[in-house]
């Protein structure tokens, strides 16, 4: 018999909501959010139109113990907001490094949350990273804002597929060296 390691998350406080592990009963809002064209476009991998499943098939993936990537849900409720106000998920790579990622529902767009689940993720450092990733499209300003507000250099120019846009999109690559 062999036994699998479980990899566990922690819950992360933020100042106005709490960054948990995701749960089925999420389902909802996320694709509520995720299945919005103006949130799918600057990802990667939200496909739009979403696609039935697609979202529980996410969940279980994030649920899954032998998963590379831990993925929070910015939960409001506890201080009166949404439930679900987006998602930050930190990709493990190898030498102590991961790449972020994060979007928020559009309802709380240019409200701070993003950069509070950030800076929350980087201060936690749930992985022991020395050394943290991000890229943004180019097209997305404000999440390039997001990345020098908590202290990421720009690093270069590169692309990367956007299955959304069915095209390969421009993007900045950003580092942050921890500790």
């Amino acid at each position: 018999m062999t036994l699998q390691s479980i990899v566990t998350q922690p819950v992360i406080e933020a100042e106005r909501f709490t960054l948990r592990p995701l749960r089925s009963s999420d389902a909802g809002l996320l694709a509520l959010y995720a299945g919005d064209l103006r949130v799918a476009r600057f990802t990667r991998s939200i496909p739009h139109p979403m696609p039935p499943g697609a979202i529980e098939a996410f969940i279980d993936r994030a649920l899954d113990a032998k998963r590379s990537e831990d993925v929070w849900v910015m939960d409001g409720a506890a201080q009166g907001l949404s439930e679900v106000l987006g998602v930050v998920a930190l990709d493990r790579m190898e030498r102590a490094q991961s790449e972020i990622g994060y979007w928020v529902a559009p309802a709380f767009w240019n409200t701070g949350i993003a950069s509070e689940a950030v800076t929350a993720i980087l201060e936690a450092n749930p992985h022991g990273d020395k050394t943290v990733f991000a890229e943004v499209f180019q097209d997305n300003p404000g999440s390039a804002r997001v990345l020098t507000n908590a202290g990421f250099e720009y690093i270069g120019d590169a692309e990367a597929y956007s299955v959304s846009r069915n095209a390969k999109v421009a993007t900045w690559t950003y580092l942050k060296k921890l500790g």
